[in-house]
């Protein structure tokens, strides 16, 4: 995994290195981040130079007031929030209870990401923060062709880290003061703790039996997850083997 500071886009990063079975996942095919609405003339050609292809997975408001700021890169925009992202805050869902939400609501968006990243095109995915849909289908697609589980949920986990404590203090205050109710505002906008992606994968495991049998139960082929595990896996390198 690689960290690529992108100015004034929040965690952009490279998830290729994460070990899976039989290999590695590749180098420069799967990036993450949050929003590109306020990145500067420099970030965009660091994101040009080394992706094709956008999922956006924000909604219709989050589009209009935070426009991405990056062209001449084919943006496809699969909104994984079916209504307003308000009424999570609202009716104080828990970050598992969003993600559960996701995985049940969502599932034609997110076969759709899994299928543009099967193109095999270098591709960035992204929501607002970066975390919370972005983390789910990232988890889900890398899941998919077999990434180490705790690589996969230490890669969730880092995106808390690279949001900006005053950032992190800032949005915690406000939230407080919006939904003083609310036991879980200040997580849903801020955390990425590893257990809720560790909880939902195993949930995912239990009624499913895996990623890759979710994808297929939601119409996803065998010849599609091949192309996934082409686009996405690099065998290991026989010679680590030989010399341990």
């Amino acid at each position: 995994m690689g960290v690529i500071v992108v100015d004034g886009v929040p965690g952009f990063r490279d998830v290729g290195g994460i070990p899976a079975s039989g290999g590695v996942i590749r180098a420069g095919r799967l990036f993450r981040s949050g929003h590109l609405a306020a990145v500067g003339a420099g970030g965009a050609d660091v994101v040009r130079s080394r992706v094709r292809r956008i999922v956006d997975l924000r909604a219709d408001d989050e589009v209009s007031e935070d426009a991405t700021a990056v062209d001449g890169v084919a943006i496809t925009r699969l909104p994984l929030y079916l209504g307003s992202t308000r009424s999570f805050f609202v009716e104080d869902y828990s970050l598992g209870e969003i993600y559960a939400h996701l995985l049940s609501r969502s599932s034609a968006q997110l076969v759709e990401a899994v299928r543009i990243i099967a193109e095999g095109e270098p591709t960035l995915v992204h929501c607002t923060a970066g975390k919370d849909r972005t983390g789910v289908t990232i988890a889900l697609a890398l899941s998919a062709v077999g990434a180490d589980r705790e690589a996969v949920v230490a890669d969730y986990a880092l995106t808390a880290d690279l949001i900006p404590a005053e950032h992190r203090r800032a949005t915690s205050a406000r939230l407080a003061e919006k939904y003083p109710g609310s036991r879980h505002a200040w997580m849903l906008a801020t955390e990425s703790p590893a257990e809720v992606m560790r909880d939902t994968l195993a949930a995912l495991d239990a009624e499913w039996g895996s990623a890759a049998d979710y994808l297929r139960a939601h119409g996803v082929t065998s010849d599609e997850l091949a192309a996934l595990r082409d686009a996405l896996l690099s065998p290991a390198d026989p010679s680590e083997g030989a010399s341990s």
